[in-house]
């Protein structure tokens, strides 16, 4: 898949969790979180005002930081797919 075709797809993807209105499991959440971050090479903190969250957050990041920007967007892809696809 070419870089234009990964980014319409990962636009895609991310409108569609967006767009999504029934809660997420916290797990597939911060696993989101993560590749959206890694994917828009955002490396702001986190910013709750729950510090048990920003350590969750930030975990996240921690196991993402070895993967590319290019396979962040392809696992945001594949996890937004598949959780949409079998919560229907």
């Amino acid at each position: 898949m070419d870089s234009e075709a990964l980014d319409i797809e990962f636009r895609e993807a991310v409108d569609s969790i967006n767009s999504h209105q029934e809660p997420f499991p916290a797990d597939v959440l911060l696993k989101l979180y993560a590749y959206y971050k890694k994917a828009t090479n955002d490396y702001s903190r986190p910013s709750s005002s729950k510090a048990i969250i920003n350590a969750f957050k930030t975990n996240a990041l921690f196991q993402v930081e070895d993967i590319t920007q290019d396979q962040a967007k392809q696992q945001y892809i594949k996890l937004a797919n598949t959780y949409l696809i079998y919560r229907k």
